[in-house]
């Protein structure tokens, strides 16, 4: 039997075990990688329901209510790719709650932001 003189490259079992080990590294990776994508993609919604705040206020300073009625807003989402709209489902003179869906690669994420005079400004995600 040789000593490890003449010996080159790697046994199978060897290679093996490599390629187990980076599919381990792989399999706790992606999801990660993948959650940490969507989040990226929610701060577009965050930044959006963040300009419907300033338009709410805007509009509160003017009027001594907030509004539902999107056209009173006036906020422009062109420039987004991942949400495009969203909905003021409730207001008075206390307060509102906006809402943003994404699509596309954000589909089934939604950012939610409730605004009251009293506390200030919270956001909730769902579907990351």
């Amino acid at each position: 039997m040789q000593s490890g003189k003449g010996r080159k490259g790697f046994t199978l079992i060897e290679l093996m075990v490599v390629v187990i080990i980076v599919g381990i590294l792989a399999a706790v990776a992606i999801p990660l990688y993948r959650s940490n994508v969507k989040k990226a993609m929610a701060s577009e919604g965050a930044a959006l329901l963040g300009s419907v705040m300033t338009a709410e206020r805007t509009y509160y300073a003017e009027n001594s209510a907030y509004t539902t009625t999107q056209t009173n807003l006036n906020v422009d989402t062109t420039g987004n790719k991942y949400f495009t709209a969203y909905t003021v489902s409730s207001a008075d003179s206390a307060g509102f709650t906006a809402t943003s869906s994404g699509t596309g690669g954000a589909a089934g994420v939604t950012v939610t932001m409730t605004y009251t005079n009293a506390a200030g400004s919270s956001i909730t995600y769902s579907g990351l």
